[in-house]
């Protein structure tokens, strides 16, 4: 049967067991897909891994568009706790996804859509929806063949729409879990129906290195790559990741227990610079590696490697000139919870070639009396206040805003951030002492920062928030115009409330400006204060669109402002 037939007969929706309905004009073999699992444990580096393949086959000419299939029953990841789950990134188009989105936008340089993430929850959704228009024919909806045939669909929609080479496919959490059962399995079937050479499979799993024994261990990493074996997957491909370079009898342990070549069995220890890891994997054949098995290195042979060393060279500190940024915060305890604000820091690093350290400031500890504002500034350059919901850390927050403001040092707020450097202005400055957010002082006489009136109907918490890329208009001249360099932009915003346009008058008379705002509304996106060295809040996320090579003019330029 050829792969034509195949996809002929699975394409039914009734009269037979098969359900794996296909996209309007999709031809299997015209795209490729890579698949990238992880075994052993979580953590061990997927995100970064897939994003830095995906990047040598883009140096390498291929058209390449990642999808992460989640494994938990969230819809999106909006109402994820921060110290569970890391940040919340959002995409242009409004979707709440986890970090390793970033991860793929900064490293294709690509905006992703929401049809580049997808939660078990969010598939079992639309399942549910489809079972309640009848649209199963009367059939009684499983796990196979529905439930896979759904995931499968998705996986060719998004190889119609974007008319990728490859589609990277990241499957979230570790082989094992019930949870991603649904993806792995659509796995196993996608790679029987697209035939040879069509489905490349790669597991990254982890060798273990106890400090007590002096010695690598395999046996945990050939155990989940047979949990992945058992499971009707055989992995083309395996990544060895370990602290350390694992020696060559390792690999072969690995190559022998699971039949994968140990051409194929390839070592990846940390890199202690991220923007390094694309380079190492090319020196480890990774690359071609993967493209032997989609039957393309001889039709991708030639690759940009010159252009990658140039990136990567220009990625990278060579001068001892070092900053400390300050980052006051509650969820300080976990850095993956501001990641994106730390690598548009590290973009402008590279930029300026001189390291910006970051040091932690709990906010919730200022409360308490238990430190100090003045020892939380001592030895930084800048101060950043992120973005955040609920009244925890607040005050600690805004007590560090004042410090900056009234001793000229930089100060960037992003959206909260914002928020709360226009309330601690109106206390301090415009003399309104119990100006508050109605977030957390629903009565209070004087609300400085209120509901967008647009969202006073919502209620709950999944999806209402004003998400996605929004155009702002910037007023020439300001700090703003001048780093932006135009009077359009457009930022991704994650926000509920808003500035109280019934208090702008009174806060310009006092000497903030407001340089960004929506067009045709009365809504307040960009604040500074023009008397201070660089003082300057948004009420959007402009680590989002922070890339390597290309840092956020924002970010850059309290970089800049940082420096001695």
């Amino acid at each position: 049967m050829s792969n034509q037939e195949l996809v002929d007969a699975v394409s039914h929706t009734s009269g037979d067991e098969f359900y794996s309905p296909m996209p309007k004009g999709y031809k299997p073999g015209k795209t490729k897909y890579v698949v990238v699992t992880g075994s052993v444990m979580s953590g061990i580096g997927k995100g970064i891994f897939s994003s830095s393949l995906g990047k040598l086959l883009v140096d390498r000419g291929l058209k390449v568009t990642p999808i992460k299939l989640e494994a938990y029953l969230n819809v999106d990841s909006g109402t994820l706790n921060p110290f569970r789950h890391g940040e919340v990134f959002v995409l242009d188009d409004g979707m709440e996804t986890d970090m390793d989105l970033g991860s793929y936008e900064r490293f294709l340089d690509q905006n992703l859509t929401h049809k580049s993430f997808v939660t078990s929850g969010k598939l079992y959704q639309t399942i549910i929806e489809k079972e309640r228009r009848g649209e199963y024919l009367g059939r009684d909806v499983q796990f196979i063949p529905h439930v896979t045939g759904e995931t499968k669909k998705i996986l060719r929609d998004l190889a119609v729409d974007s008319g990728a080479n490859v589609i990277l496919v990241e499957i979230g959490g570790t082989v094992g879990d019930y949870e991603n059962l649904f993806a792995l399995e659509s796995i196993r079937q996608l790679k029987y129906e697209e035939g040879e050479h069509n489905v490349c499979v790669v597991n990254l799993t982890y060798i273990l290195e106890p400090s007590s024994l002096g010695e690598f261990k395999s046996k945990a990493a050939q155990l989940g790559i047979k949990r992945l074996i058992e499971l009707g997957i055989q992995p083309d491909v395996v990544g060895c990741r370990s602290h350390h370079m694992v020696p060559q009898s390792i690999r072969e342990k690995i190559s022998i227990y699971t039949n994968v070549p140990l051409s194929k069995v390839i070592g990846i220890p940390d890199v202690s610079d991220i923007y390094r890891v694309p380079s190492f994997l090319r020196g480890q054949n990774v690359d071609e590696v993967v493209l032997e098995c989609l039957g393309l290195n001889k039709k991708f042979r030639v690759n940009g490697s010159k252009k990658l060393e140039e990136w990567t060279k220009k990625n990278s500190v060579t001068s001892t000139k070092s900053i400390t940024v300050g980052i006051a915060g509650k969820y300080t305890g976990i850095s993956d919870t501001y990641i994106s604000i730390l690598k548009a820091l590290e973009h402008c690093s590279a930029a300026v070639n001189a390291r910006v350290h970051v040091k932690w400031i709990d906010t919730a500890e200022i409360e308490k009396g238990t430190l100090s504002v003045k020892d939380a500034f001592k030895d930084i350059s800048g101060l950043i206040v992120p973005g955040g919901f609920g009244a925890r850390g607040v005050e600690g927050k805004m007590a560090c805003i004042r410090f900056a403001r009234e001793n000229n040092i930089p100060f960037l707020g992003l959206c909260y951030g914002m928020q709360l450097a226009v309330i601690d202005f109106a206390r301090h400055v415009c003399g309104l002492k119990d100006a508050h957010t109605t977030e957390i002082s629903p009565k209070t006489a004087n609300p400085l920062i209120c509901i967008l009136p647009e969202q006073e109907e919502m209620e709950g918490l999944g999806g209402t928030l004003r998400l996605g890329g929004f155009e702002l208009l910037v007023q020439k001249g300001t700090l703003a115009g001048r780093l932006y360099g135009s009077t359009k932009i457009r930022e991704r915003f994650r926000h509920r409330f808003n500035v109280n346009p019934s208090y702008l008058e009174l806060l310009e008379s006092k000497g903030m400006v407001f340089s960004g705002r929506a067009p045709q509304k009365r809504i307040m996106q960009i604040m500074e204060l023009p008397s201070r060295k660089f003082f300057l809040g948004t009420q959007f996320h402009p680590e989002f669109t922070s890339r390597p090579l290309k840092p956020n003019p924002l970010f850059l330029g309290f970089v800049k402002s940082c420096l001695p």
